[in-house]
């Protein structure tokens, strides 16, 4: 079988199985229940001067919302890309693109071309790692430009692709690989995970060449090692059962990489707005979210998804307002509770041990 055909199966399996697969986290949350924000009776805000607009890879955004990467290069992908890329352009959110390996090596373009719709917005690009490695930085940059993209998010997935009936695994030459297209690419270079989150150590040895943002996707929402177990067979299938829940909670990891001066985006099981309003407060930047706006979708088109983006954009403002913070900053800054659940993850002598008192 060519690889076509089996890219292109392989992404329409994944958009039936976040759609209405059992694809979920088995026994581990995001953590996010482990947070709480201080209700603030008095807030001395009305909630039409709040202001949530906000910075990401360079590109301002009116709220702290993106729609995290989903899916791309299969015919199916075009209209949910193209009315989900809409959307973002009229609530003034971010929209990120699947896996764009598909163009990268086959020239598939199903799914990728959304500027016509999303002329403003922040389009994320997305290319794995062990893809980016084995790419020249100029056709790299080709695919960015094709797609329209802002900025390329370079994903990491090894549980993911050990367990992936196609997938790799050699996973080496990354950091290199990060250095290069930091310097190369005359774009912002955004590293992220696929459900199983970042740690602190990882977010540094980025950093220190030269990556600036940070998309976390963490555990605790859709397991994309549970999504490759259902599409695998024998040894793969009980590797995929046996590290199902494995990762970091998006919250913890949120927490890991706090004070790094990095952007972060916290995704994983992210679904309405208190979640990424707690996210922020964290340290992040902004939220992130992937299978509900999928799902949405699915059930009823692009008034769905603009109704829930809506939604999520309220809720996040209102939880700015119950916090007294007028601005995405001031939200940074508010006080919380966290269990001892979470605090365990909380690295020491960093500025968000020190104002959770640890």
């Amino acid at each position: 079988m060519s690889k076509v055909p089996q890219i292109s199966r392989r992404k329409a399996d994944h958009i039936d199985l976040c759609t209405d697969g059992d694809v979920g986290f088995r026994t581990k949350s995001t953590l996010f229940e482990s947070v709480e924000l201080v209700h603030n009776a008095l807030p001395e805000l009305a909630v039409a001067d709040i202001d949530l607009s906000v910075e990401f890879a360079g590109v301002r955004l009116k709220a702290p919302l993106i729609m995290a990467a989903m899916t791309g290069g299969v015919d199916r992908a075009d209209i949910i890309n193209r009315e989900l890329a809409q959307v973002a352009e009229e609530l003034g959110i971010g929209f990120a693109f699947g896996s764009q390996r598909p163009l990268l090596t086959q020239g598939i373009t199903e799914g990728y071309r959304v500027r016509d719709v999303a002329p403003t917005a922040l389009v994320l690009g997305n290319i794995g790692i062990v893809q980016a490695r084995e790419a020249s930085t100029d056709a790299l940059a080709e695919m960015l430009g094709t797609s329209g993209a802002n900025a390329l998010c370079v994903h990491l997935n090894p549980a993911m692709e050990v367990v992936q009936p196609e997938g790799d695994d050699d996973f080496s030459g990354g950091i290199e690989t990060l250095a290069r297209l930091v310097e190369e690419l005359e774009v912002p270079v955004v590293l992220k995970e696929t459900g199983c989150g970042i740690s602190r150590d990882v977010a540094e040895r980025a950093r220190r060449v030269g990556v600036q943002w940070v998309d976390t996707s963490g555990s605790g929402g859709t397991s994309w090692v549970a999504v490759e177990a259902q599409r695998a067979e024998d040894t793969r299938q009980q590797l995929g059962d046996t590290f199902w829940d494995w990762g970091i909670p998006t919250a913890a990891s949120v927490a890991q990489m706090s004070g790094l001066g990095m952007g972060i985006c916290a995704t994983g099981g992210v679904s309405n707005g208190l979640m990424i309003a707690k996210a922020i407060a964290l340290g992040a930047v902004v939220g992130g979210i992937a299978r509900p706006f999928l799902q949405a979708h699915a059930q009823g088109g692009i008034d769905a998804v603009r109704a829930y983006g809506e939604r999520v954009i309220a809720e996040i403002r209102i939880a700015a307002l119950l916090t007294g913070s007028a601005s995405v900053a001031e939200l940074q800054k508010a006080p919380m509770v966290t269990s001892p659940a979470f605090d365990r993850w909380v690295v020491r002598n960093t500025p968000l041990a020190a104002r959770l008192g640890r």
